[in-house]
C-alpha cells in the first residue's frame, strides 16, 4: 500500500473514531529514525548513493549533475 493510497482510506473513516485509530494503528507507514530511507536527496528524492557530507543531501547522479554549478572541480 502506497503513501497516498493510506491517506486516501484515512480520509474516509476519519469520523469513526474508533475505525481510524485502528486502521492507523495498522496500515500507517512506519516512521524511520535510522537507516537507508531516513536519508533521500533532496532533488529527485532517492534513497540510494546519498552523499551526505557538507550538508548537500544529494544522491550520486544529482550530484554529478550539479556539482559545478556547487563549485565543485572534477580532478583527472
Amino acid at each position: 500500500m502506497t503513501t497516498s493510497n493510506w491517506e486516501k482510506v484515512l480520509k474516509q473513516v476519519k469520523h469513526k473514531d474508533a475505525k481510524r485509530k485502528k486502521f492507523t494503528k495498522h496500515n500507517k507507514p512506519m516512521d524511520r529514525k535510522f537507516g537507508e530511507s531516513t536519508k533521500k536527496c533532496t532533488r529527485c528524492g532517492r534513497f540510494g548513493g546519498h552523499i551526505s557530507s557538507y550538508g548537500l543531501h544529494l544522491c550520486r547522479q544529482c550530484f554529478r549533475e550539479t556539482a559545478e554549478k556547487i563549485g565543485f572541480k572534477k580532478n583527472n
